[in-house]
C-alpha cells in the first residue's frame, strides 16, 4: 500500500461525499425543517441523471446537457410538490412513508416504460476526460476533481441561502411557527415548494455528476438514499453543515475501508476470502459509526439549534 495509492483514495472518497451531500442536503432539509418523510428522494438522482444522459445524446454537447437538465430537475420536484406532496404535510409519518415509497415503484416503471430497461451511458468530452496531477507522477482524473469542486461549490451555495439570505430566514422562520410566519405575509405553500424542488434539484445534479462515473439505469438511486439518511442522521436532521461533515466522513471511511481492510485482512486469511470480506466490512462500518454516533449524541454532531 503506497502514499499515492491512499492519496488518490482519499481524493476518491471526497468526491463520494460530496455527491452523497447534494442528495442528503435536500433531504436534510426536507425532513427537519419541513417534518415530511420523503423516501423518493433517490428517484429525483435517477431523473436528474437520466435527464443529463438523454439532453446530452440528444444536443451533443456534455455541458448543455447539464444546464438543461438543471431546469428540468427543479421543475420535477415543483410539479411533484404542487401535485402530491402538499396534501400530505398534515398526515402522519406512516401515510407519508407508504405514498413516497410508491412513488419510487411509480417513477422506476415511468423510467422504464419511457428509456427501457439498458443502461445508459455518459461520454465525457475531452475537456473533462484527462487527468491532473495532484502530485509529481500522481495523476487523477479530471472530472473527478470537477465533481469535487461542484460540490463543495453546491454546499456553499447552500450554506448561503439558508444562512445569509431573506429566504432562508423564511424557511427558518416558516419551520419555527407557521402560523406566525404566515400572519406576516408570506406565502408559506410557496416557500415549502420552492424548498421542496430546490432538494430536488440537488439530488438531480448528483445524478448528473453520477451519470458519467457509472451507468445511469433504472433505481440507481435507492441505494445512494438509504446512505443519505446515514448521513443526515450522523450529521443531526435539519443540519447542513452537520450533512456536509457527515457525508465527507461517511464518504471516506467507505472508500477508504474498501481499500484498507481487504489488505488488513489478508494478513491472516486467503487473498479471495479478503478481498470478498474486506468490501462487505467497509460497508457495515458506516453503520457502525452512526450506531457510535447515536450513543455518544443522539441528535447528532451538529443538532440545528432548537
Amino acid at each position: 500500500m503506497t502514499f499515492i495509492l491512499l492519496l488518490e483514495q482519499l481524493f476518491n472518497g471526497l468526491q463520494f461525499g460530496v455527491t452523497l451531500f447534494l442528495i442528503a442536503a435536500g433531504l436534510t432539509l426536507i425532513l427537519g425543517i419541513m417534518d415530511f418523510v420523503f423516501l423518493a428522494h433517490g428517484a429525483q438522482v435517477m431523473i436528474g441523471a437520466y435527464a443529463a444522459a438523454s439532453l446530452t445524446s440528444l444536443t451533443g454537447n456534455f455541458f448543455l446537457g447539464i444546464l438543461l437538465a438543471i431546469p428540468i430537475t427543479f421543475a420535477s420536484g415543483f410539479v411533484l410538490e404542487y401535485v402530491l406532496i402538499r396534501h400530505l404535510y398534515r398526515r402522519d409519518h406512516m401515510d407519508q412513508v407508504l405514498a413516497t415509497f410508491g412513488l419510487i415503484l411509480f417513477f422506476n416503471e415511468l423510467i422504464r416504460i419511457g428509456f427501457g430497461p439498458a443502461a445508459l451511458f455518459s461520454d465525457l468530452p475531452d475537456l473533462l476526460s484527462g487527468f491532473v496531477y495532484i502530485l509529481p507522477d500522481t495523476p487523477y482524473p479530471m472530472f473527478r476533481l470537477v465533481v469535487i469542486f461542484v460540490g463543495l461549490a453546491c454546499a456553499l451555495g447552500i450554506h448561503f441561502l439558508v444562512s445569509h439570505t431573506r429566504m432562508g430566514a423564511m424557511v427558518r422562520a416558516g419551520a419555527n411557527n407557521e402560523t406566525m410566519t404566515a400572519a406576516l405575509g408570506i406565502n408559506i405553500k410557496l416557500l415549502r415548494r420552492l424548498l421542496f424542488a430546490a432538494g430536488a434539484c440537488f439530488a438531480g445534479v448528483a445524478g448528473m455528476m453520477l451519470g458519467p462515473l457509472s451507468a445511469v439505469e433504472p433505481g440507481m438511486g435507492e441505494p445512494l438514499l438509504i446512505l443519505s439518511l446515514v448521513v443526515i442522521i450522523i450529521g443531526g436532521i435539519g443540519s447542513v453543515r452537520g450533512a456536509f461533515v457527515a457525508a465527507v466522513l461517511v464518504g471516506v471511511v467507505d472508500t477508504m475501508g474498501r481499500v484498507l481492510l481487504p489488505v488488513i485482512l489478508r494478513s491472516f486469511m486467503g487473498q479471495a476470502a479478503a478481498d470478498g470480506a474486506g468490501p462487505a466490512l467497509a460497508s457495515m462500518m458506516v453503520y457502525i459509526l452512526m450506531s457510535l454516533v447515536l450513543v455518544v449524541r443522539p441528535t447528532g454532531l451538529f443538532p440545528p439549534k432548537g
